[in-house]
């Protein structure tokens, strides 16, 4: 971890990344909410709260930043989030959602009619409103893939992107080493029991992990926000010795 900062005023580092992008490939970055024993909701699947009005903000901020905001279906089933920047300055970024089957509501708050434009990747064409892009499989084994997405994003000119969640499409992105940059807000909280975040393909030696170079700030109601550059490794010697 290179720094550990109070965080009163978001500094613009974190979001520099996105608001400075200008290469060829689109940027990524994916943001989880967690307690600090690593879950993300109860058994029940409750987790709006889990990370209080800083982490809220914080993921505002982070929305205002991109081209679009990409959640699975499991979260709008969950949550009906309206993916807007009600809370900070700054427009709404393209809402996208990922729904094979098309097990969203069709009255969904993803689907307001607020001028946002709105892609469901599906292979369900019925029920959505006109004004909603749909982007089917067409049988590809690939086409819900994290490359396919992104690309199909870049080609619609979105070229700054934010994978919000849940943790399995966040889990699945970082997998297919799609993700650039990773936003981990930890709670202080423990649940002892309910959904875990991350759950990458298992590793056998310590060696495989990734080790990310970070930033770590303390937010405002205790919240402790982990900035982790996917694309570059930690500084110094990585390996404990004895």
């Amino acid at each position: 971890m290179d720094q550990f900062r109070t965080l009163s005023d978001p500094p613009y580092a974190l979001y520099e990344p996105m608001l400075r992008h200008r290469g060829p490939e689109p940027f990524v970055i994916a943001q989880l909410g967690q307690s600090l024993d690593g879950r993300i909701a109860t058994p029940t699947g409750k987790s709006r709260d889990i990370n209080g009005f800083s982490g809220l903000d914080h993921l505002h901020r982070l929305r205002a930043s991109v081209d679009a905001v990409v959640v699975g279906v499991g979260t709008v089933v969950a949550d009906d989030p309206q993916l807007s920047t009600r809370r900070v300055k700054g427009r709404s970024p393209t809402r996208v959602i990922i729904d094979r089957e098309g097990r969203s509501s069709r009255s969904a708050k993803w689907l307001g009619c607020d001028g946002c434009r709105r892609i469901v990747f599906s292979d369900n064409a019925e029920g959505w409103p006109a004004e909603v892009e749909r982007i089917g499989g067409d049988g590809s084994p690939d086409a819900f893939s994290p490359a396919f997405i992104v690309a199909a994003l870049a080609a619609r000119g979105h070229h700054t992107i934010l994978i919000e969640g849940g943790a399995s499409t966040i889990s699945r992105f970082i997998d297919a080493r799609r993700v650039d940059r990773l936003h981990i807000c930890l709670a202080p909280i423990i649940l002892g029991s309910g959904r875990p975040g991350l759950q990458l393909r298992p590793i056998d030696e310590l060696t495989d992990a990734l080790r990310p170079r970070a930033n770590a700030y303390v937010l405002a109601d205790g919240n402790v926000l982990y900035d982790c550059d996917l694309r570059s490794p930690a500084r110094g010697d990585t390996h404990a010795t004895d």
